[in-house]
């Protein structure tokens, strides 16, 4: 049985970047996407040194708690662990799947990313809570993102018993081909960050996902 609430967390699941900020700073950003009604925030900041990447994760971390949206942090267990976000996002590369689940203990949310089926069965066996499967359109936020195909995207969505959110090169415009793939939302980056009006672009993408009840079962 999947878990529901977190499935329902997924659905419209940002993913910060930093690189996007022009006028606006990342807090501000990050405020207009949760105006416009996300549902998850991953904090991602591959460059940025531990000492900083954490003062920025507790600023987010109060924001984020102001409008009652889970904070997940991307491969940085010890600032998860610091900033108390509500879980931590671990690729195949990053630290090991059972140390992070150990670390972070029962309460707290894993998310794993998976390209293949393989991938999927061994996170959700080492405790991972949901997957992100992608890249499943090309990408320019990630330079070394494989494809996954929508047929991988179904096949894992079925062979698991947690969630699965896609992720890589979603856009307003292909999102509405993912809706009956099994996965329960979709991680965006620019599709939400590098948009003149996030907010905007947000409730735009929720009017899109409500077309189709997602998996949460």
């Amino acid at each position: 049985m999947k878990n529901t609430k977190l499935a329902e967390q997924l659905r419209l699941y940002a993913v910060s970047d930093s690189r996007w900020t022009g006028e606006q700073s990342l807090l501000q950003q990050i405020e207009c996407a949760l105006k416009g009604g996300i549902t998850m925030l991953q904090l991602r900041e591959k460059e940025m040194a531990e000492a900083d990447f954490l003062a920025e994760a507790l600023a987010v971390q109060q924001l984020t708690q102001a409008y009652k949206v889970p904070l997940i942090i991307n491969d940085n267990l010890a600032v998860a662990c610091q900033c108390e976000a509500v879980g931590l996002h671990i690729g195949q590369d990053d630290c090991n799947i059972n140390q992070a689940r150990a670390t972070l203990g029962p309460a707290r949310i894993l998310g794993v990313s998976a390209q293949t089926v393989e991938q999927a069965l061994a996170a959700e066996a080492a405790g991972a809570d949901y997957l992100g499967v992608g890249a499943v359109f090309a990408t320019n936020t990630k330079d070394d993102a494989q494809i996954v195909s929508q047929e991988t995207l179904q096949s894992i969505c079925k062979a698991v018993n947690i969630p699965v959110v896609a992720i890589g090169g979603i856009t307003e415009y292909n999102l509405p081909t993912l809706l009956n793939s099994g996965i329960a939302g979709v991680a965006l980056v620019s599709a939400i960050f590098a948009q003149a009006d996030i907010t905007a672009a947000c409730k735009s993408l929720l009017k899109i996902l409500d077309l189709k009840k997602f998996d949460v079962n």
